[in-house]
């Protein structure tokens, strides 16, 4: 996506944001950076004051006092002191704005990603997201650090001029060139760096998706033996990112200097205009240090607000990316509702339509109902919706059209939290935290040991567990990469048990587990859930036989309905897909 052009005055607006979000802070490091000001151009003053009063006087008579020098000397130090002073109290309040700005914006967006849809999830690469809240929130405020400081030294740069101008005016206008000077060079900066800042922004979210996309898929990667292809790739965005990089780090090294040479040259230029001046006796010495020092102290100021305008563009580059993820729209509308704690859950829906792509539904006119305390098995061909069906009945997403009903309650008007209070979900991919089995399956709830093992033993997942060095206490790694995938599942599923939920969903959740395991899991549930409604997605007959009722996913909707029985004696295409799954499972070979 191409860039905006930076404009100075959007990067303002940037600026008065975190303002406006910290006045308090900000204005005690302002006024820290104001001391700083004053108390700088009065060492100049100073400075000019110690020439006249005591260098001078030494050349001219060969001599001095100790009493001169030690009141010089005592001028000179407290300046340097209070100045010392003033500089702590700047940066510490800029630091800590600017890492509460920082903070509270990656609050704000992770927050945001908590309320929008899986649906809008689903559009974005982890990468970008990740980049979002970190790298992006970080060039939003960079410019918080020099900020007060730039700000701040406008005093010393007002004071300054005003005691140039009195000093010598022709000196003053000399040294005032330089300013229309650093204005020029910063608007040539400001277009050039705009675009390289937006580039640079975007790969560092695609060298973020990259990355995360092959350690997610390291698995993959290494059986496949395409670690070289995911090196090359990585490798091309990452040298993509390094030429942007070093293209804006190119053009800094030539702002940079060029920003720090032209105070010098006014320097040099009052230099030599002030010997001329004090040869015709027009100025003495003292007024040319004086005003030569306060040209170096101006450029101090120039320096300060040639770094705040040289971290704008990518500054504003930054929040816009920023921004976009919180104006993003689609967040799932709750109501008030609640749903009891205890008992069956009845499911129905009605007229649902949903697509992941416009145009191209998924799911179309689908009607499903679920008695209290019920198995239902969804079965259907591959791509028929079967998931897409189980994330609407949780409301993992919402329908396009149609409602879910859950315990009688619109879905949409259930409060937040009240469908994971009493519906539980077991995805076929189980994901595990790198944290104890324990934990993986009471995820920090408070739940007793004797509970989590009777979960584990209706998921048959006890026996592999007491097997494990530490039992509960072992960690099973990121992923639960330790573990097999049908070990992986279990656990999910005692995860989902061990809240004993009055709806229970299985996507195809035991399809990593031998089918004799499979059956005594699902005998098992059949004869512990009397106060749980299931729905599983299933293809091995055994699996679809203990369920109560079938619905059939064909076309975008429930097909055919009933018993499992009862369907393959009537309906053609369930009894050809069941009848394959089935003799696939016997290792025979399907006809095409």
């Amino acid at each position: 996506m191409s860039e905006q052009p930076v404009s100075l005055v959007e990067g303002v607006r940037v600026i008065g944001r975190g303002i406006r979000a910290e006045p308090a802070v900000f204005t005690v490091s302002l006024l820290g950076s104001a001391a700083f000001g004053l108390i700088t151009v009065a060492g100049a003053r100073a400075v000019g004051w110690v020439t006249e009063q005591v260098i001078t006087p030494a050349f001219t008579t060969g001599t001095t006092t100790v009493r001169a020098l030690a009141g010089a000397a005592g001028l000179l130090v407290g300046l340097g002191v209070l100045k010392a002073g003033s500089i702590v109290l700047r940066r510490l309040f800029a630091g800590m704005m600017q890492f509460r700005l920082q903070a509270r914006d990656r609050r704000r967006v992770t927050r945001q990603y908590l309320r929008l849809p899986l649906a809008w999830h689903q559009r974005h690469p982890t990468g970008e997201l990740l980049s979002n809240a970190s790298s992006d929130v970080e060039a939003t405020w960079g410019p918080i650090a020099p900020l007060p400081m730039a700000l701040g030294v406008v005093v010393m740069l007002v004071a300054a001029l005003g005691a140039m101008w009195v000093a010598d005016p022709v000196l003053a206008g000399v040294g005032m060139l330089v300013f229309p000077a650093v204005m020029a060079v910063n608007v040539v900066y400001q277009r050039r760096m705009a675009p390289l800042a937006a580039r640079a922004q975007a790969l560092r979210a695609e060298v973020s998706a990259v990355a995360h996309e092959s350690f997610d898929g390291a698995l993959v990667v290494k059986s496949l033996g395409r670690e070289a292809e995911e090196t090359e790739r990585f490798a091309d965005a990452a040298q993509r990112l390094r030429a942007v990089n070093t293209s804006i780090g190119r053009l800094r090294g030539m702002f940079d200097p060029m920003i720090e040479s032209l105070p010098t040259l006014g320097v040099l230029a009052v230099l030599a205009l002030g010997t001329q001046r004090v040869a015709t006796g027009a100025i003495s010495p003292g007024t040319v240090v004086e005003v030569a020092y306060l040209l170096t102290v101006v450029a101090f100021p120039v320096r300060a607000i040639g770094w705040l305008l040289g971290e704008m563009p990518r500054s504003v580059v930054g929040w816009r990316r920023v921004e976009r993820v919180l104006d993003a729209t689609g967040a799932m509308p709750y109501g008030t509702g609640t749903l009891e704690r205890t008992g069956p859950l009845a499911v129905h829906a009605r007229g649902l339509g949903f697509g992941y792509h416009q145009d191209v539904p998924v799911l179309s006119g689908l009607d499903l109902d679920v008695s209290p305390g019920r198995v239902l098995a969804v079965v259907g061909s591959t791509g028929a919706g079967k998931s897409t069906v189980v994330s609407l009945l949780v409301r993992l997403v919402d329908p396009d059209a149609g409602r879910v009903s859950l315990g009688g309650s619109d879905a949409r008007e259930l409060a937040s939290g009240a469908v994971p209070e009493v519906a539980s979900v077991v995805l076929q991919q189980a994901f595990l935290f790198d944290d104890t089995v324990r934990g993986n399956v009471t995820l920090g709830e408070s739940v007793s040991d004797e509970e989590v093992w009777a979960a584990l033993a209706l998921a048959q997942a006890d026996a592999f567990v007491a097997a494990l060095p530490g039992g509960l206490d072992t960690r099973v790694g990121e992923r639960g990469t330790t573990l097999s995938g049908g070990q992986r599942q279990r656990l999910a599923l005692a995860r989902a048990l061990v809240r004993r939920p009055r709806l229970l969903v299985l996507d195809d959740a035991t399809s990593a587990v031998d089918p004799e395991v499979e059956q005594r899991i699902l005998t098992g549930l059949r004869a512990a859930a009397a106060g749980t409604t299931v729905v599983v997605v299933a293809h091995r007959p055994a699996t679809i036989a203990v369920a109560d009722e079938v619905a059939f996913v064909a076309g975008g909707t429930v097909a055919d309905h009933g018993r499992h029985q009862d369907l393959l004696e009537r309906n053609p295409a369930y009894r050809d897909l069941v009848t394959a799954y089935e003799r696939e499972s016997l290792g025979l070979v399907v006809e095409p």
